[in-house]
C-alpha cells in the first residue's frame, strides 16, 4: 500500500530538476562533505520491489510496488557503498545500546514485504557488491505463499469482469472503469480509502470481493506477486543479510484490537525465531504512515523484544536514539533516475518528498 507523496513526484519537477543540476555541475560532492561534518543523520532508505518495469496496460498488479529496476538499482548499490558508509540495521542498534554516536554518511537499504524477486534479484547483487541490509516480511505469507492482500485487490480491480465496484465498507459504489489507467487510479484510491478502517475490516472486505468475484487468492500463486520462502530467507540470512518483521498478516497494526495487535507482533517474532534461529529483532510497520502505528503498537514492540522499527514517514533520523521505534525512512521510487538518487542521498531534506504534515505525527 504505497503511493507517491505528491503529485509531482510522478514526473520531472524542480526538485529532480535540481539534483540534476548539482549532479551535472559537480557539486555533490563538496555538498556532501560539508553536510556530513555539521548534520550527522542516518538515512534508511525503503525499497519493497527491484524487477524490469513492465507495460502497464498488460501488468496485472500494483505498479507502485516497483522501486526501481535491477540495472538501476545496481548503480545505486555501487554509489552507496562508494560515497557513503552502508550499514547493517542491528549495528545502528549496537551504537544506540552503547550512547555511541553514529559515524558520518551512515546509510541503511531496507525492503518491505518479502517478494521473492528480493531473493532472485536483490540478493545477487547485495552479495556481489557486498552491501548489507535488512529484509522486512510478513511471516504468514511467507508461511503460505499466498500473495499480499493489498496487491491482490489491486490485481482483482484490474482484472475483474464485474460492471460496479461495491464497497459498502468505504461507502463506495461506482461504475468499473473501462481503461486499465482509470482502474490503476481507481485502486489507489481504495488503497487510500482502506486506512480510515480497521485491519479486520480491510481484510474482510477483500475476502468478500474474491469470493464475489471468483477470484481467490489461497489457490492463485502468480509468478508476479510471490513472496519469498524459508530457504530462501535462511540462504540469505547465512550470507549476512539481516531478517526483520514486517508483522504476519501485513495488517495496519494500529486498527487491531490489542490481543489482535500483539499477536500480528509476537506471532511474527516467534516465526523468525523458529525459521531462521536467535537474531537481534528488527521491525517495520506495514504501511508505515501515522495512521499504520502508533504509541500502543510501538509498546507492544518494544515489549516483545524487538530493538528498532522503521516508519515509513519520510526523513533522515538526526538523533536515532530518540525514535527508535519510529526510525523515518526515505523511499526510492522506479521514475528516481541516477542524478535524482544522488542528489537525495546528498540532500534528502531538499531533493526528497517530505511526507504530508498530516501523515508526519505519530502523536
Amino acid at each position: 500500500m504505497v503511493s507517491p507523496t505528491s503529485n509531482e513526484a510522478k514526473g520531472p519537477g524542480i526538485r529532480e530538476r535540481l539534483g540534476e543540476l548539482c549532479y551535472n555541475t559537480g557539486l555533490l560532492s563538496p555538498l556532501q562533505k560539508m553536510r556530513a561534518w555539521w548534520q550527522k543523520d542516518l538515512r534508511i532508505l525503503a525499497y519493497h520491489r527491484v524487477m524490469p518495469v513492465p507495460d502497464p496496460d498488460h501488468y496485472p498488479f500494483d505498479m507502485e510496488l516497483i522501486s526501481t529496476t535491477p540495472e538501476e538499482f545496481r548503480e545505486q548499490m555501487l554509489l552507496v557503498k562508494e560515497r557513503y558508509l552502508p550499514m547493517r540495521l542491528t549495528d545502528v542498534a549496537a551504537a544506540i545500546n552503547a550512547g555511541q554516536a553514529l559515524p558520518p554518511d551512515a546509510v541503511v537499504i531496507t525492503f518491505d514485504d518479502g517478494y521473492d524477486d528480493n531473493y532472485r534479484i536483490v540478493f545477487p547483487i547485495l552479495k556481489e557488491l557486498g552491501v548489507p541490509a535488512t529484509f522486512f516480511i510478513s511471516t504468514g505469507h511467507i508461511d503460505s505463499g499466498r500473495p499480499y492482500a493489498y496487491d491482490w485487490l489491486v490485481h482483482m480491480i484490474l482484472l475483474t469482469n464485474a460492471e460496479r465496484l461495491v464497497l459498502p465498507e468505504l461507502n463506495m459504489d461506482v461504475p468499473m472503469p473501462a481503461s486499465r489507467a482509470e482502474r490503476r487510479a481507481l485502486a489507489t484510491s481504495v488503497l487510500d480509502h482502506m486506512k480510515e478502517i480497521s485491519a479486520l475490516e480491510q481484510a474482510a472486505m477483500i475476502r468478500r470481493l474474491e469470493s464475489a468475484w471468483n477470484m481467490p487468492s489461497d489457490h492463485a500463486y502468480p509468478a508476479d506477486c510471490r513472496p519469498m520462502n524459508w530457504d530462501q530467507l535462511r540462504e540469505m540470512r547465512a550470507a549476512g543479510l539481516e531478517i526483520g518483521s514486517h508483522g504476519v498478516n501485513h495488517w495496519m497494526l494500529s486498527k487491531l484490537p490489542r490481543e489482535d495487535l500483539e499477536r500480528e507482533v509476537f506471532d511474527s517474532r516467534n516465526a523468525l525465531l523458529r525459521e531462521l534461529g536467535p537474531m537481534a529483532l528488527l521491525m517495520s510497520y506495514p504501511v508505515g504512515s501515522n495512521r499504520a502505528f502508533d504509541q500502543q503498537v510501538i509498546e507492544v514492540t518494544r515489549d516483545a523484544g524487538f530493538d528498532l522499527a522503521c516508519s515509513y514517514i519520510s526523513g533522515t533520523n538526526l538523533e536515532p536514539a530518540n525514535n527508535r521505534y519510529s526510525l523515518y525512512r526515505i523511499a526510492v521510487e522506479r521514475y528516481y533516475g541516477k542524478a535524482w538518487f544522488a542528489a537525495l542521498l546528498t540532500l534528502p531534506g531538499l531533493i526528497g518528498y517530505p511526507t504530508p504534515a498530516h501523515l508526519a505525527s505519530t502523536d
